[in-house]
């Protein structure tokens, strides 16, 4: 996947046992990580989803629209900010709902590139259902860039 892990908390499913929904509390930590983005990972990106929008590519057309820059793709760093909690839960079949709204862009500086960095805590727990609500906070430079990203995760009781 684009997007370099730079630090990495989230639990494996082959280090760890697979979580289980009674052993969790509103407010609980699953997993934290970061990603460093490039220009190298926007091309990779845009060849593997076949999103080739030159704001996300060319700083010319990026500022021709007003923008501060060439853009990461908001699909990226949507699939960026999900991967940590996919690991924690150990199948992506476990995540059964995941929702974001974009709030603001990632710029990805042409020298320096972009880190995001996501958190990722139990919100709420169903526990007639088996589920899990974990909320993201997924930020870049400081700010917040998905609004309301949330993945509903089906546990064993």
């Amino acid at each position: 996947m684009p997007g370099t892990p730079a630090t990495d908390a989230a639990t494996s499913s082959t280090s760890a046992a697979l979580p289980v929904l009674s052993e969790l509390a509103v407010g609980d930590v699953v997993a934290e990580r970061s990603y460093a983005l490039s220009r190298d990972s926007l091309v990779r990106y845009a060849g593997a989803s076949g999103d080739f929008n030159p704001i996300h590519y060319r700083d010319d057309v990026a500022a021709s629209v007003g923008l501060p820059g060439v853009l990461a793709h908001g699909m990226l760093t949507m699939g960026l900010a999900v991967q940590p909690v996919v690991d924690w839960a150990g199948d992506p079949a476990r995540v059964v709902d995941y929702q974001v709204k974009f709030t603001r862009p990632v710029p990805v500086d042409p020298a320096t590139g972009a880190e995001v960095t996501v958190l990722a805590k139990v919100g709420a727990l169903e526990p007639d259902a088996g589920i899990a609500r974990i909320d993201l906070t997924v930020s870049f430079d400081g700010a917040t860039v998905l609004g309301k990203a949330q993945a509903r995760v089906l546990l064993s009781a």
